[in-house]
């Protein structure tokens, strides 16, 4: 019954962080932003999906209980939910489940995005370990990973490529990385 409160918790946050994107997506493309790496957008939305199948295929039949470590883990999950909500809310406007570019924009530097380049990036690869973790679903967390890691292989540098072609993005965080 836990398993079924949290996902449609989860599932109603996707919802509503697709309402957030295409809210930002208009508005982006009014401004002059365009996409980049359109050609991969889908399968990644499938993948997406698809872990949300598999986790309760795999829950529903592997008759297990909860985690012994479930207090511990769904901690860590709630604490993932803040830094999500923190990403979206620092990004702002720019924020997207697409990789939308808009010419000459400062690139965001403050909350998660003071600390590292992709802090929403590194919210879905805890989720994506957490939730089955949760629940004992220890294929779909190795499977779901590694296709993620995949994902996120093609997805960054698409992303960092775009960025540094057409905003600060380059002499931020070289300056970034000289600092250090």
């Amino acid at each position: 019954m836990m398993i079924h409160i949290i996902l449609i918790l989860v599932i109603l946050q996707r919802l509503t962080e697709v309402f957030i994107a295409k809210r930002n997506e208009k508005w982006m493309l009014s401004q002059g932003a365009y996409e980049v790496g359109s050609s991969h957008y889908p399968y990644m939305v499938t993948l997406h999906a698809a872990f949300f199948l598999f986790l309760m295929i795999e829950v529903a039949t592997n008759h297990k209980s909860v985690s012994p470590l479930f207090p511990l883990l769904f901690l860590l999950f709630i604490a993932v939910q803040a830094l999500r909500i923190w990403c979206i809310r620092s990004l702002g406007s720019f924020w997207n489940t697409k990789i939308l570019i808009l010419p000459n924009a400062e690139v965001v530097r403050k909350g998660p995005y003071t600390f590292m380049r992709h802090p929403n990036y590194a919210v879905v690869c805890l989720e994506i370990i957490l939730l089955p973790l949760m629940f004992q679903a220890y294929f779909t967390a190795f499977c779901f990973t590694l296709l993620n890691i995949t994902m996120l292989s093609v997805r960054i540098p698409i992303e960092e490529k775009a960025l540094r072609d057409a905003t600060n993005y380059n002499h931020v965080f070289h300056k970034k990385i000289s600092e250090s």
